[in-house]
């Protein structure tokens, strides 16, 4: 496939407070065989210490690093994503998280699988404690599928030719089987349904509420098996205290067949700022 036939990307990366993992993760981004086009860092309330990172690693991208920054009021994850879905200048948007190193074929797998009227989850790779601190301290971003340390030995390898073949096999019905840290989403899409779902606060649950509102819509899943491989940083789970009350928000969206949310990303479409001004950080 020829890919001066792709759309333009966006490389959305949310992160919050783990500035040592993000410099990986935006180093990953750097070895990547195709480029997107853009890369916006969506910041749920760091420290400073994350926009430091960012503005080290600035003159190194070829393209723009943008970020975007939200004042720190507990877990936010779908409002973030909104704010950096609305400054998207592109019509391809590719998510990861910011404790992710990528595949170098990543985005190049997730643009061969882009199609129109459908959108892409992943899955990805744990890496033990022992490696992930190893690869930090040594700030190193390339992982070997058969080094020792890593987990899920299937979803360690990008193959193209299976990767298209599974696209259209592998759960395509299933609305847990993915995961919002490998996700792909034509933009018109996620605005037609207004992106994630505000009410969601705390960890958990978001990714597969907006993918059953996508499916209401009539878009279709595709998944990235074999393909769009990224390795997962290890840190100690999240608190989960909220998880109870975001299943019942899915359970909602999955009985009332929800198309749209009500607080979600068209509210800040209107005060984003020109592209010519992307290279700034901004805080929406």
């Amino acid at each position: 496939m020829d890919m001066k036939t792709f759309s333009k990307s966006s490389l959305i990366i949310s992160t919050y407070n783990w500035p040592e993992a993000l410099r990986l993760c935006l180093l990953s981004v750097l070895e990547q065989s195709v480029l997107p086009d853009e890369v916006i860092v969506a910041d749920d309330g760091s420290t400073g210490q994350t926009a430091d990172v960012i503005e080290a690693m600035r003159p190194l991208f070829p393209v723009r690093l943008i970020h975007v920054w939200q004042e720190d009021n507990g877990f936010q994850l779908s409002k973030i994503r909104n704010k950096a879905i609305a400054m998207s200048s592109c019509d391809y948007i590719i998510q990861i998280d910011g404790d992710l190193i990528l595949h170098r074929h990543f985005i190049k797998d997730h643009l061969t699988l882009s199609k129109r009227g459908s959108f892409v989850a992943g899955s990805r790779v744990l890496m033990t404690k022992e490696l992930s601190e190893k690869m930090l301290d040594r700030r190193q971003a390339r992982v070997t599928p058969f080094q020792s340390g890593l987990g899920n030995f299937t979803n360690r390898f990008s193959v193209a030719w299976l990767s298209r073949y599974m696209a259209d096999r592998y759960k395509t019905h299933d609305i847990y089987a993915l995961r919002g840290c490998n996700m792909a989403f034509w933009r018109e899409d996620l605005l037609r349904v207004n992106g994630y779902n505000e009410v969601f606060h705390g960890w958990g649950r978001e990714d597969n509420e907006i993918a059953v509102r996508l499916l209401n819509s009539g878009v279709r899943k595709r998944a990235a098996k074999f393909g769009g491989v990224v390795f997962h940083i290890y840190h100690p789970e999240v608190d989960r205290a909220r998880c109870p009350k975001n299943e019942a928000y899915l359970t909602e969206a999955l009985l009332n067949k929800t198309v749209y949310c009500r607080e979600g990303v068209h509210q800040y479409l209107a005060h984003v700022e020109p592209v010519g001004l992307a290279e700034r950080e901004f805080a929406l």
